[in-house]
């Protein structure tokens, strides 16, 4: 089984993190960025790049749902885009749930003293982190339950 990648998909950026080879830990890989919400080609040929850099076969894509459980607009175009990455990779998407895990981004950030600026640098890539450790650990734990 190869490295899965985890993506925070965003209006105008893609936080990207990396699974280890044996699907325990996650590490930040970089931040996409957009200069239009709805121009994906460049977004969508970095992610092919970083599949094959990494011989990544699944992804793991946030979704980010209200806290009542529903889905909003933004959901809507987490789905979306999870067509154009199955169709452009031949890959599994797997749909997680990614409440406030930008939230939980930026606390750590604060926590060890991010300004506004240099957070928003990172903070894509730190919640892309979150969502595929949250899954890793999921795997880790169904495994277990065997």
């Amino acid at each position: 089984m190869g490295r899965i990648i985890g993506l925070d998909f965003g209006a105008m950026t893609c936080g990207v993190a990396i699974s280890d080879p044996l699907l325990i830990t996650a590490q930040p890989k970089e931040t996409i960025r957009r200069t239009h919400e709805n121009k994906l080609r460049k977004t969508l040929a970095r992610i092919e790049e970083l599949i094959t850099e990494y011989e990544v076969d699944k992804i793991v894509l946030g979704l980010p749902k209200l806290l009542n459980n529903e889905e909003g607009e933004r959901a809507a175009k987490s789905r979306e885009f999870a067509e154009h990455l199955k169709r452009r990779t031949g890959l599994e998407v797997v749909m997680w749930d990614e409440r406030l895990t930008t939230v939980e981004a930026s606390r750590v950030l604060d926590e060890v003293g991010y300004g506004y600026v240099k957070k928003g640098e990172v903070i894509d890539k730190l919640a892309a982190v979150l969502i595929l450790q949250s899954y890793l650990d999921f795997l880790s734990n169904s495994k277990k339950d065997i």
